[in-house]
């Protein structure tokens, strides 16, 4: 039985084709001369120099990074806490609401998110800004973070801590020297899936946002409906530079740990 045909591989083709083709021809004009982004005029960067200079994308670009960060440390927090409680916490009163509170950022709408955010900041005079953007960020993706955490916490040995605490560590020695290290993957991974979802929200951020402050998606939605210019593509060419690199690192470093652990295990298999 043949596992691999020419129909899968044409399938094949046509997806990776219908998925990343786009973007390789946004990054072939966003080096191009013209300032037609359909019209191929010769191969230049200048528009990367005039990205540079472009005073409202950087600040648009600083605004977002603040916001990712804040937000994503705040909902790797709150929903490692929340995790913690409801893997560890037993049967209470009020969990399955508590739970429910959870996790429904999940499966609700976006717009329905945005929509109640806005009216909660209008009818507590919150000025819309910086701080509001977090807010509503740390909201929604705190439940993402929680089942991350969860998922880790579920299948955690309890016997670690409770032999740290037979040898004297007080609850947060344990926490922070045992439970921590062992979690931590899962935390990072929450941390980084909040900073992503953050980095790429336009609907929340467009109903919490003020005058004062622009998120980068929605500088470049904007711009997109008054037409595509090449700084737009220079940008997006930057931002999917970052993605490839951090993807590739994130792959070698996982290769390299996966690597030396296999060496360990069979240096201490030849030890015993």
């Amino acid at each position: 039985m043949k596992r691999f045909s020419w129909f899968n591989a044409t399938s094949l083709t046509l997806g990776f084709a219908f998925l990343y083709l786009p973007m390789v021809i946004l990054v072939i004009y966003s080096f191009n001369e013209s300032k037609l982004v359909t019209v191929w005029a010769g191969f230049s960067t200048k528009w990367y120099g005039e990205l540079l200079r472009n005073e409202e994308f950087l600040d648009a670009a600083w605004v977002t990074l603040k916001v990712a960060v804040f937000s994503s440390t705040l909902a790797t927090i709150l929903g490692t806490m929340a995790a913690s409680v409801l893997v560890r916490s037993g049967r209470f009163m009020g969990r399955t609401l508590f739970s429910g509170m959870i996790y429904a950022p999940l499966v609700m709408p976006e717009v329905i998110t945005g929509l109640s955010l806005l009216l909660l900041f209008i009818g507590i005079g919150l000025d819309r800004g910086v701080f509001t953007i977090v807010l509503a960020h740390t909201t929604f993706s705190m439940c993402y973070v929680s089942v991350v955490v969860s998922s880790r916490l579920t299948s955690f040995d309890r016997s670690l801590e409770e032999a740290a605490l037979d040898l004297g560590c007080s609850p947060f020695e344990v926490f922070r020297l045992v439970t921590l290290p062992i979690i931590a993957p899962a935390v990072i991974s929450g941390w980084l899936l909040a900073f992503t979802l953050s980095l790429d929200d336009l609907v929340i951020a467009s109903f919490t946002t003020g005058p004062s402050a622009t998120t980068l998606p929605i500088k470049i939605f904007s711009a997109v409906r008054l037409g595509v210019s090449p700084e737009i593509n220079a940008l997006s060419t930057i931002m999917i530079s970052i993605v490839t690199v951090g993807v590739i690192t994130a792959s070698l470093i996982t290769k390299r740990a996966a690597v030396a652990q296999q060496r360990d295990e069979q240096a201490a298999a030849r030890a015993t």
